[in-house]
């Protein structure tokens, strides 16, 4: 029997945070800079005098306390009616915004990103990347939620495109209020599924911003293990911070893959891990046997990136990680590019016209297995 498994980076499916549409990357890394670190502040058990101050600041210079400010504000704190509030708004003369909570504890709600509709042709092209690939299993990453996932796999898979929808789709809400989740589309039966809430690490800052959930797949009557991961992007915060916590996720993987083997010789890593292939994270896992789809040697010298146009190593985001066993069994390994808009690189669906439609800046990665 032959299966196909496959990750793709869908960048959401229905909605996304407004701010990852900016053009501009030094602000959109500003934004997403500002807004972690508001929901830092936030999480304190006790607000400081500093910290009532820089949390005033954030909300002031992003008009997250103006209602009125609408699309055109990137974030806003949610204070539910009728629960204690974090802050109140002066209508005349001193401070615009004062912070009255005296910590985490006193106050109900939280800061939330801006969301916006995402074109239905860029979701018809989403859809039409995960029917062209057509994979057995599909770890999908960057998507809404549990709900968002059927959905997608019943009205636009199984209904606009007229797409097989999978029997089996399962997602377990993780740590990154962004909605940005790890799901999974699958053909076989999922029956178990460990989602890690990770340990803090240095600090008390966890090591993940995302856990990284264990799906147990039924194939042929065994066990086969997929873990689906999204580490940290390169993109925003400091990059020696983001290098180190890349690494700190590796290892962590590498201990949950290592204890997955042990229950099973057919274990999968898998997912986009934002690093090139001679990275030190992604060595991490290399070193422990894991082998990764674009080496294989049905590859051959096609492009060595998942993400733009491909053409350079540090593209190389995305991942398909095999255990030994499940190495000897790659047949065939290929990357379906046409949801991207790269007109001077390759062609793209007929349907993808801009960036504007385009399913995803990511390729998606499939390898063929004999079972």
């Amino acid at each position: 029997m032959t299966i196909r498994i496959a990750t793709f980076n869908a960048e959401n499916l229905f909605r996304r945070p407004t701010v990852f549409g900016l053009d501009d990357d030094e602000r959109r890394k500003q934004i997403l800079d500002d807004f972690n670190e508001l929901v830092g502040l936030l999480d304190k058990e006790i607000y400081q005098e500093a910290d009532k101050e820089r949390i005033a600041e954030l909300i002031v210079k992003h008009d997250a306390h103006d209602s009125g400010a609408g699309s055109r504000r990137p974030f806003f704190v949610n204070q539910p009616r009728g629960g204690a509030k974090l802050y109140t708004v002066s209508p005349t003369g001193g401070p615009v915004v004062k912070i009255v909570a005296k910590g985490r504890p006193k106050w109900s709600g939280w800061a939330e990103l801006v969301r916006g509709d995402i074109s239905w042709d860029a979701v018809e092209n989403t859809g039409r990347v995960i029917a062209e690939v057509n994979a057995d299993i599909l770890l999908t990453v960057e998507v809404e939620d549990r709900l968002t996932l059927d959905r997608f796999n019943t009205q636009v898979l199984g209904g606009a495109l007229g797409h097989d929808p999978y029997p089996f789709n399962l997602l377990v809400d993780g740590n990154d209020s962004r909605g940005i989740d790890v799901g999974i589309l699958s053909r076989f039966p999922v029956t178990s599924v460990r989602s890690h809430i990770f340990d803090p690490g240095e600090n008390g800052n966890p090591v993940f911003s995302r856990d990284c959930p264990e799906f147990e797949v039924e194939v042929d009557g065994a066990p086969l293990w997929v873990l689906g991961n999204h580490f940290k992007s390169k993109g925003f915060g400091r990059a020696s911070e983001n290098d180190k916590r890349r690494k700190a996720q590796a290892k962590r993987v590498r201990e949950i893959y290592e204890a997955a083997l042990a229950r099973s010789s057919r274990v999968v890593v898998a997912g986009d891990l934002n690093d090139s292939l001679a990275s030190p994270p992604i060595e991490l896992l290399l070193d422990a046997g894991l082998r990764e789809a674009m080496t294989h040697e049905s590859y051959g010298t096609n492009p060595p990136g998942t993400h733009g146009t491909g053409k350079r190593d540090e593209q190389k985001l995305d991942y398909l990680m095999f255990s030994p066993e499940l190495w000897d069994l790659v047949t065939n390994v290929g990357v379906e590019r046409r949801g991207i808009w790269a007109p001077r690189t390759f062609q793209s669906f007929a349907t993808v016209t801009s960036k504007l439609d385009q399913a995803s800046d990511h390729a998606a990665l499939f390898a063929d297995l004999d079972l």
